[in-house]
């Protein structure tokens, strides 16, 4: 009778590894942004999240999930919107890269930022780690929109005491071998460099939600 219960234990024990989440140990990463998060006019492989991915499986991070939530198009409105039904499924740090189509409509920065410290408390609440991505304005506005565009991304960071890449189009304007025709977003290679310059801030993000 005790080796039929040992049997059936052992079935059991079987059953759920069958079944059991395959990434129930993984760190779940979040990538919320606009279209250059999303990987927009790229094929599946070639965006943001699935070259991070890589990357951050050849740094040996095989146990981070970057997860995409961008949205082409969206602003920091929408990413405040979004939010909060974005982080249902939980979250252990997030990269925050909105304010690229609130530049292009030319929206008061004000707005734009008292979107994003929302969006910052809100984390900060959950105690969620993240990585403040920023963009810079060209000066088609003016300089004092350029000023105040610019320097809110540095300002909310020091604030909230974010991780900040101040550009995430770092190197590539200007560089059409890095852009799609569009002149806004990057190609392959330009998702690349990207990585490349913002992924050791990224590995820093992952050290602090380990902590």
């Amino acid at each position: 009778m005790r080796g039929v219960l040992n049997k059936g234990a052992a079935a059991i024990l079987v059953l759920w590894a069958m079944t059991a989440p395959a990434h129930a140990d993984q760190m779940r990463l979040i990538a919320f942004g606009d279209s250059l998060t999303h990987g927009f006019g790229l094929t599946q492989g070639e965006g943001f999240v699935p070259q991070l991915q890589d990357w951050l499986e050849s740094q040996g991070q095989s146990d981070v999930e970057v997860v995409n939530m961008g949205v082409s198009g969206d602003t920091t409105a929408g990413g405040r919107a979004r939010l909060e039904w974005s982080l249902g499924d939980g979250a252990d740090a997030v990269i925050l890269e909105l304010g690229g189509n609130d530049l292009l409509r030319g929206i008061d920065p004000a707005t734009s930022r008292e979107n994003l410290a929302v969006m910052l408390d809100a984390l900060k609440a959950r105690g969620i780690p993240v990585l403040l991505a920023g963009l810079e304005a060209p000066l088609n506005y003016g300089p004092d929109y350029k000023a105040a565009f610019d320097g809110m991304y540095k300002e909310l960071s020091a604030e909230y005491g974010t991780l900040l890449y101040p550009s995430f189009v770092d190197g590539l304007v200007g560089e059409p071998d890095l852009m799609q025709s569009d002149g806004i977003h990057p190609n392959k290679a330009g998702v690349a460099k990207i990585v490349e310059g913002i992924g050791p801030l990224v590995l820093d993000l992952i050290g602090q939600a380990r902590k």
